[in-house]
């Protein structure tokens, strides 16, 4: 069964991510609320977390940033994020550390 926060899409996947800003380290804290919880170093100003929130995503899962696109949630905490080009059980492998 997939996670409640992955949802498989026509190019990829789609995240429901719940974000922490101004945390010590950047990193996957694991499922909250039917959410992906991340907490993100960077503060929630100017879009910088946003930023670090997709940049971090890119990294993770090994694609292009421009793959991955912020869909709904740019001034809040919940926020959707898509990302092309990969699939639903490499995602939920890599953000539950079993890669």
């Amino acid at each position: 069964m997939a996670a409640p926060w992955l949802k498989a899409v026509p190019e990829g996947v789609e995240l429901a991510v719940l974000v922490q800003p101004r945390a010590s380290r950047t990193r996957v804290v694991g499922e909250h609320d039917g959410m992906l919880k991340l907490q993100l170093a960077a503060p929630p100003v100017d879009g910088e977390a946003n930023a670090a929130l997709l940049e971090f995503l890119s990294k993770q899962l090994g694609v292009p940033r421009r793959q991955i696109t912020l869909t709904a949630g740019d001034a809040s905490r919940r926020k959707r994020v898509k990302v092309v080009g990969v699939d639903a059980a490499r995602v939920e492998a890599v953000m539950s550390g079993e890669t």
